[in-house]
């Protein structure tokens, strides 16, 4: 009888802890990303629900990732061209310092978006994600690319984002204390680019990314408003570096160049395009327009299970199928690509494209109960543990972009196959387990011994 009687406990115990991992990791995400992708902000502008629920999860968990890493000193020693150890770190506490401003922008215009201001809860974030950029000890592998001199020796990337993080941080903190080396930043960059001979400088030694310097004179941009800076000038000779000659064979901006002779190493990219079309409106409307839509004639495709932009060009079918800064590419899509490719299109105004490329994005993010987003946490955690938020910070930054007031809003948009067959997975398969598992619980209850009458 008490073998029986244990045998009885294990299977009920077995099924019920199948149930419940069925609905925690799959039916509760199923039905979570339907909320989301029925979100009227994917379809128009707006702040989705999604990027609110993000910044509440993510805040604690940042604030302690960002203190445990200064604390380490783990940047020290770092390989010099490992990026994931270097850039993500920084990538990621930019990343939050921009939501957290766009959502405080947001809350401060309707203050029904949410109970609390996003500032009022994320203040201990907010000052660890700025002490991570301006630590120097996470600025160990530029100081080897340029010297002492780093922060006033091209070193575009960096710089952008230490531009960007001090803007955004500035914006919340409302104080000034860092205004004088935000101005010194962006006067000495505006300065060299300025300068130099084709209006392009150089990320590291011989690595010249047009993108990032288009990104970086946006960033500038914007901390000029901050500041009270009149740059017109500089912004209107600027577009000298992404003109004529210093544009792909499609009228692309490309992806490297050498920036001495203006020789292309390498030209447009599906990574490359998105990240240029999240800044380019704030530069040069007209410019960005033309941009976007050479990006779709070129880079749009359309498969039964997916559609979004590709990583080369339809006309290019041998490529690599993994960048670091594209991700793996799947059928010519590039995901990093196309995860960018979520604010590029909802900053170009471009909601049908961007309703069809956030619901697959939103399917792929596999977002558990407990808010943590099971698909970018493990890509971000497949190189290792250096930036493990790296992924879920994007995505929050790149949902609370939207048009510049006068843009054109095209709407639209379709769920594609992809959609359809993860939630299939996540409802199905977990639908199955979990009526599997109550089958199986009411076979065992009436099948369960009968308890000995009292006294025999």
């Amino acid at each position: 009888m008490q073998i029986s009687r244990l045998k009885l406990a294990n299977q009920i115990a077995g099924n019920l802890l199948a149930a419940g991992l069925a609905l925690v990791f799959l039916v509760l995400p199923g039905m979570t990303v339907i909320r989301d992708i029925a979100d009227p902000a994917m379809r128009r502008p707006g702040i989705p629900s999604k990027a609110w629920r993000m910044h509440r999860y993510l805040t604690p968990r940042i604030e302690r990732w960002a203190r445990d890493r200064i604390a380490s000193k783990r940047a020290a020693h770092l390989d010099l061209y490992d990026v994931p150890s270097t850039e993500w770190p920084m990538f990621t506490c930019v990343f939050y310092l921009r939501s957290t401003a766009a959502l405080q922008a947001a809350w401060e215009k309707d203050h029904r978006l949410s109970r609390q201001s996003p500032l009022s809860y994320s203040r201990d974030t907010v000052e660890a994600a700025k002490d991570l950029i301006l630590d120097p000890i996470h600025h160990t592998w530029v100081k080897q690319h340029w010297g002492e001199d780093y922060l006033h020796t091209q070193n575009v990337f960096f710089r952008s984002l230490v531009i960007s993080g001090i803007t955004s941080y500035e914006k919340l903190d409302g104080r000034g204390q860092y205004r004088p080396l935000l101005r010194d930043q962006v006067d000495s960059l505006a300065a060299e680019l300025d300068r130099s001979k084709l209006g392009v400088l150089e990320d590291y030694p011989s690595e010249c990314y047009p993108i990032d310097v288009l990104a970086a004179i946006a960033w500038i941009k914007e901390a000029d408003q901050l500041l009270g800076i009149d740059r017109s000038a500089f912004y209107a000779r600027a577009i000298r570096g992404f003109q004529g000659a210093m544009l792909d064979p499609r009228g692309l901006v490309p992806y490297s160049v050498d920036y001495m002779s203006g020789h292309q190493d390498e030209p447009s990219r599906g990574i490359g395009n998105s990240h240029v079309l999240i800044s380019a409106p704030d530069l040069w409307p007209d410019q960005a327009k033309r941009w976007y839509d050479l990006y779709e004639e070129h880079f749009w495709q359309e498969r039964w299970w997916a559609a979004g932009f590709r990583e080369y060009p339809k006309d290019v079918t041998e490529h690599r199928w993994y960048d670091v800064d594209s991700g793996p590419i799947v059928d010519g899509f590039s995901i990093s690509g196309n995860a960018f490719a979520v604010a590029a299109t909802r900053r170009n105004g471009r909601f049908d494209h961007a309703f069809t490329i956030s619901a697959q994005v939103l399917t792929a993010c596999w977002p558990l109960p407990n808010g943590m987003q099971l698909g970018p946490r493990a890509i971000s955690r497949f190189a290792g543990d250096h930036a493990p938020y790296l992924g879920e910070s994007g995505i929050m930054y790149f949902l609370t972009q939207n048009p510049k007031d006068g843009t054109p809003v095209v709407t639209g948009g379709h769920l594609v196959g992809s959609v359809y067959l993860g939630l299939l997975f996540y409802l199905g398969v977990g639908g199955l387990i979990v009526w599997s598992s109550v089958r199986s619980l009411r076979k065992v209850f009436r099948k369960r011994p009968s308890q000995p009458a009292s006294g025999s």
